[in-house]
């Protein structure tokens, strides 16, 4: 493990341990958040960050969590039906949120009957009610709320949530939720968290696996000068922010 920055790296010898590694942090921050405050506000993402999270849903976690205290948000959703294969919500539904006994009522997705702009409304308006009741806590430092953990993966180009590199949704500041309609990776419509929500959060853990996001992973770690900053170089959470790679994303370090 080293210090890089604002950062923890922790690097595996495999993607198998980082799986095992995360399972545990994400089941030692539940029991914190939930004896502390009686929930536990989990946002995930897309892509393979939900094959990384299947520990969880076996002994020991599966039968220690307290998944009634568990609500859970993405971080950025497709605007396409939620049993399409592109939605991120059928992604997280198949391979975790349906092996265990998390409230529905506590899952919380997009509208997908509505627009883009519509959905991120909408989404936005959600939160604030939870935030009204509690459910979500604030940053005393921003105002925007303050998610216990983010769960966050990295595309090979270094966007996170939905946020591509040099796409102008990169400097909004006042929205917690907005959308794209010109996303650079198809489906071309999305919903996605800003850097103000996304830092705010108390922990993030960015998890990234495989050799193809190793360049990637050099930039972003690397005390690197460019003036174009990757989306991923722009976390900075509040709280902590700890790297999960395996041996392979962590190759060029």
């Amino acid at each position: 493990m080293a210090e890089k920055g604002k950062g923890k790296v922790e690097v595996f010898d495999s993607e198998e341990e980082l799986a095992v590694s995360l399972a545990k942090y994400t089941s030692d921050l539940s029991s914190k958040f939930t004896s502390e405050r009686g929930a536990f506000t989990v946002v995930v993402s897309g892509g393979s960050l939900i094959k990384s999270l299947r520990k969880l849903v076996e002994p020991p976690y599966v039968d220690s969590i307290d998944w009634s205290k568990w609500h859970v948000f993405w971080v950025d959703e497709r605007v396409v039906p939620k049993d399409h294969d592109d939605s991120n919500y059928k992604l997280a539904y198949d391979g975790f949120l349906s092996k265990v006994p998390i409230l529905p009522g506590n899952v919380y997705s997009i509208n997908d009957a509505l627009s883009a702009e519509g959905a991120a409304d909408d989404y936005e308006t959600c939160l604030k009610h939870l935030v009204k009741s509690r459910v979500i806590t604030t940053s005393d430092k921003t105002g925007f709320p303050k998610f216990d953990l983010m769960l966050l993966g990295m595309g090979p180009d270094g966007h996170i949530a939905s946020l591509f590199p040099g796409h102008p949704l990169m400097n909004e500041k006042e929205k917690w939720i907005t959308f794209i309609k010109d996303s650079p990776k198809p489906p071309l419509e999305r919903i996605t968290f800003t850097f103000p929500v996304i830092n705010s959060s108390a922990y993030i853990a960015l998890v990234v696996a495989g050799a193809g996001k190793a360049p990637v992973v050099q930039t972003a770690l690397r005390d690197s000068q460019n003036s174009e900053k990757l989306p991923v170089q722009l976390v900075s959470p509040e709280g902590e922010l700890t790297w999960f790679l395996d041996r392979d994303a962590a190759s060029k370090l």
